[in-house]
């Protein structure tokens, strides 16, 4: 498991993306650009063009609490060319990867085993490179009087989707390799993209939960990569 790309206080939610040994792929694939990075340690250099990828949840109680919370981030992602519609409920084993192209939505108390941290990986190594979608686990404490700000809340709950679906933290390395937390382009106005860790993404109330650019700009990498590998 490498080091998450997260602050040192618990009060920050974050998540982490487990890794796995990272398939040699063709030079010519866009990993990382400004603002964005694909989770490349797991496999992941692209998504599907023309399949659609269901988000499913774990309960009717999860269904019902976070479908409208995910929903202002759907027609983002149809917009940017990713197929990508909220489901229903099915049977989730946290053990291992659902049905291809669902991405499975549980809640467990920490995850990551500290306080307000959830997690968020893709299915590893999937043929290709393709993304097949994933698993997230959020923080059950967030409903319990964890006291985390709406905006946290909001991005948090849509950054780690984005990370089933093929996306890393585009956080800059230091010297020593290490990613700097907070360590994110921002824009004229400060807005870091929603997968900066910790906390990226807007602040708004009309804006929380939303992607920025820099975010939409990485799944279109993810489409463009599919197009250079022939994908279909």
């Amino acid at each position: 498991m490498r080091k998450t790309l997260v602050g040192a206080a618990a009060a920050l939610t974050a998540c982490a993306v487990l890794t796995t040994p990272t398939p040699t792929h063709a030079a010519t694939l866009a990993t990382a650009g400004t603002g964005w990075k694909i989770a490349t340690q797991l496999g992941v250099t692209s998504i599907s063009p023309s399949r659609t990828y269901t988000v499913t949840f774990a309960t009717e109680t999860l269904r019902k609490r976070y479908t409208p919370l995910l929903a202002p981030a759907v027609p983002q992602i149809n917009a940017a060319g990713i197929h990508l519609k909220i489901g229903g409920v099915e049977p989730v084993n946290p053990a291992k990867c659902g049905p291809a192209y669902h991405v499975q939505i549980i809640e467990m108390y920490r995850p990551m085993g500290r306080a307000g941290f959830s997690q968020g990986m893709p299915c590893p190594n999937p043929a290709g490179g393709v993304g097949i979608g994933g698993m997230v686990a959020y923080d059950s404490e967030y409903w319990t009087g964890y006291p985390i700000e709406p905006y946290k809340l909001r991005n948090t709950l849509v950054h780690e989707p984005l990370h089933a679906l093929g996306l890393d933290h585009p956080n800059r390395l230091d010297a020593a390799g290490q990613a700097v937390p907070y360590g994110c382009v921002a824009t004229s106005y400060g807005n870091t993209p929603i997968m900066c860790s910790p906390n990226g993404g807007y602040k708004t109330a009309t804006t929380m939960g939303h992607l920025t650019g820099y975010d939409l700009n990485g799944l279109r990498a993810l489409l463009a990569n599919a197009k250079a590998q022939g994908i279909k």
